[in-house]
């Protein structure tokens, strides 16, 4: 048994060494209050965050609030510097058909209905030959689960884009869709996504996580795919080689217990199998979700506004060395408040798009596209240095001092989706760039949480 004295003399370092780090971030200590100054200073001391000081951080307010962000912006820094990056891509969903019934969605739709599609091979080749053209590195293709949709589909799929497009990363199929493959083709994860692999995918979605907890499950998806299959599916994956996104859809029956929990399970997968490339948080959008229109009495509207920065922010600490990629989504918070998080522990605005109707269809009037040229300009406007990467965070190319092509959007804008507010930002090329820290080779990864972990003292200029 560790003596009392022991246990002690190690809190007393942490403290000490966690409060110092906090007065170098020049916060006012004695306005935070006991409980977070403590995790805080832990967090900063590299210590891990636990369920119950996670909800606490979820339940913080006022100077702590502001505390907590700024502490998720010094971590983040510690890892990337002042380089934010942004993958150009183009979302493709084959079909809109589904019958799964899952209540918070909006874009499923019956093969009757109208607006019901499901593009053939050819035409989803066809979208990817495009978006290629206009300099996509990825497709995203999700999918609802047809009813007549054979199990050979999402392989096939992955062979008929891979022989027109070779170097086109496949970043495809949830695990909702390999639980529905796998058990078409009566195969098992481990042989189902083996088989996509040789076929061409290279990572998948880890969407369909909502959030990971029974109870909730059961009322957004009737636990269609629980929390169980829904971690097999991942651990399955990664397992194999396959690297993973996370995903966390937070802001309508749930709250902070929920929250925490599900981010700690993330790290203890991680901790297993290192396959997670970042995470994602997803504030659900209410508008036209059947969840919040058919029950507009037991369902919030999404998160709040303080919500979402705490999100980000918390997620930053309880994963930090382990999913050191967080990712915001704009489509869900749109691109001016997508910038703001860059102050609150994100590093990353994700992909261009090009193509976008999952949360359109729930409600969300935030476009379809933004554009290289844009993300630079959104990055510079936080005063960061753009970098495009691809899916695995390889750096392409570094935009401190220097522009992509403009492009118009490949679909037309509605005059409410124009991004004239960046505007407003003068051009900081100079200042962003003018340590370039945080430079990276193109041969080099940022995927720091996970198997390429090697080049994140790269990213810190060798410190630890």
């Amino acid at each position: 048994m560790t003596p009392t004295n022991s246990l002690s003399s190690s809190a007393e370092r942490i403290a000490f060494s966690g409060l110092r780090s906090l007065r170098d971030l020049n916060l006012e200590i004695s306005a935070l209050s006991e409980q977070i100054r403590l995790i805080l200073a832990k967090a900063l001391a590299r210590e891990e965050i636990s369920i119950a000081e996670g909800i606490t951080l979820f339940e913080c307010e006022g100077a702590d609030l502001d505390a907590l962000k700024r502490t998720a912006s010094h971590l983040c820094h510690q890892v990337h510097g002042d380089r934010v990056g942004f993958v150009v891509n183009r979302n493709i969903n084959f079909t809109n058909i589904c019958y799964m019934g899952c209540k918070f969605c909006g874009f499923a739709k019956r093969s009757e209905d109208k607006g019901a599609e499901f593009l053939s091979f050819d035409q989803v080749v066809a979208r990817a030959q495009e978006a290629w053209d206009r300099g996509a590195t990825e497709v995203c293709i999700q999918g609802g689960l047809h009813p007549k949709l054979e199990g050979t589909y999402y392989r096939d799929l992955c062979k008929a884009i891979k022989a027109a497009l070779p170097d086109m990363h496949i970043h495809a199929f949830s695990p909702y869709e390999i639980w529905y493959g796998a058990a078409k083709s009566r195969m098992s994860y481990h042989d189902f996504i083996s088989d996509l692999m040789e076929a061409g995918l290279g990572s998948m979605p880890g969407t369909a996580a909502e959030i990971l907890d029974t109870e909730i499950r059961q009322q957004l998806t009737k636990n269609k795919l629980s929390t169980e299959k829904w971690v097999e599916i991942i651990r399955a994956a990664h397992e194999v080689g396959l690297p993973t996104t996370a995903t966390i859809m937070y802001g309508h029956i749930d709250g902070p217990e929920h929250w925490a929990a599900h981010l700690a399970l993330l790290r203890d997968i991680q901790k297993d199998t290192g396959g997670f490339t970042e995470l994602v948080p997803l504030s659900f959008v209410h508008s036209d979700s059947p969840l919040y229109t058919q029950n507009p009495d037991k369902v919030r509207p999404g998160p709040t506004s303080m919500e979402v920065d705490k999100m980000h922010a918390v997620a930053r600490l309880m994963l930090h060395g382990w999913i050191d990629n967080i990712q915001v989504s704009w489509t869900k918070l749109g691109p001016e408040r997508a910038r703001q998080m860059l102050q609150a522990g994100v590093n990353d605005l994700g992909g261009t798009l090009m193509n976008e109707s999952i949360s359109r269809s729930a409600g969300s009037n935030f476009g379809q596209e933004i554009t290289p040229h844009e993300m630079v300009q959104i990055i510079r406007g936080a005063g960061r240095v753009p970098y495009q990467r691809n899916t695995i965070y390889e750096t392409k190319a570094c935009y401190a001092n220097s522009d992509p092509e403009e492009q118009a959007p490949l679909v037309e804008r509605s005059i409410d989706q124009d991004l004239n507010f960046l505007r407003m930002f003068p051009d900081v090329r100079e200042q962003a760039g003018a340590g370039e820290r945080g430079h990276l080779e193109p041969s080099q990864s940022l995927w720091v949480g996970g198997r390429q972990s090697a080049s994140k003292n790269a990213a810190n200029g060798g410190a630890s």
